[in-house]
């Protein structure tokens, strides 16, 4: 029988699991905090900040399992992830701000560091280490805790909260850097700020979209909303929807076919992206 022949009772079994639970938690805030930092990322062509930053949090869980290894106690891999990613982050933008390098050329740089250091103190423990690593780099929907779901959640509201706070500083750095400083805005702490959020949001995402799949969210369901929206703040409402369509659906389609989450997660907001530029050409929906 077919997952969703009895689409009542399919949800009620899946709901019925804690982990189930604990996966929709985390995915509801990742298809919120994503897109909501995805949306400045993408109007300033930093899209591939993303990626960076989920190859350097890969040295930062490597870090975090070489430590817990090496003194035989138990240190979060998410935490060290998580510092290290916000290092990186800065590192990105001081390397812009104070050499001659362009942000992509900082990217590049950080990217390769990064994930060379990760393969480094892997080669450097134990063979164990590298079945562990898989769960960091695929994602995984059973090996959530509830640790791991508190954490993200107070990632995403800490995040949420910052967006909140500067919205509107923020926009006018994305779109008028220049004109920003004129007007007396701190741009290099506003730009400190984006990259330090994008860390924070990769770090959260990658426990469930692992390492691989992590920058999509960033980046994906923003393009799917820029095919429809008509203004800033719409294409951040629509980019918001197009995530948790994808999340929520690719959570249960794993869930249902016993296939990758962050896989499938991604897949599902490919195709709600080219569903959007479909639409967005035949004028289906109109931007206000």
């Amino acid at each position: 029988m077919l997952p969703f022949t009895q689409p009542g009772g399919f949800v009620s079994e899946m709901l019925g699991y804690p982990f189930m639970q604990r996966a929709f938690v985390a995915g509801v805030c990742i298809a919120i905090v994503a897109p909501l930092v995805g949306s400045f990322l993408v109007h300033r062509q930093l899209a591939m900040i993303g990626d960076t930053l989920a190859h350097t949090a890969f040295a930062g869980v490597a870090v975090g399992i070489f430590l817990g290894n090496l003194l035989a106690t138990d240190v979060s891999p998410y935490l060290t992830a998580l510092v290290v990613a916000v290092l990186a982050a800065l590192l990105i933008q001081i390397l812009s701000e104070y050499t001659d390098v362009y942000n992509d050329v900082s990217m590049a740089v950080v990217l390769a560091g990064g994930f060379a250091l990760g393969t480094v103190l892997i080669s450097l423990t134990s063979g164990g280490i590298a079945v562990s690593i898989n769960q960091y780099l695929f994602g995984s929907l059973s090996t959530l805790t509830r640790g791991d779901v508190e954490l993200l959640v107070v990632l995403s509201a800490l995040v949420v909260a910052a967006v909140l706070l500067s919205y509107r500083k923020l926009v006018y750095v994305t779109f008028d850097e220049s004109a920003a400083r004129i007007a007396g805005i701190d741009v290099r702490l506003l730009n400190r700020l984006l990259v330090v959020l994008t860390a924070m949001v990769v770090v959260g995402a990658m426990q469930m979209m692992g390492v691989i799949l992590v920058a999509a969210m960033l980046v994906v369901p923003v393009a799917a909303a820029t095919q429809l929206a008509g203004s800033f703040k719409q294409s951040v409402a629509y980019a918001v929807v197009a995530a948790q369509v994808a999340v929520l659906s690719g959570t249960t389609l794993s869930y249902a076919y016993g296939i990758a989450a962050g896989g499938t997660i991604v897949l599902v907001a490919i195709a709600v992206y080219l569903g959007a530029a479909v639409a967005g050409r035949l004028g289906v929906v109109g931007g206000g």
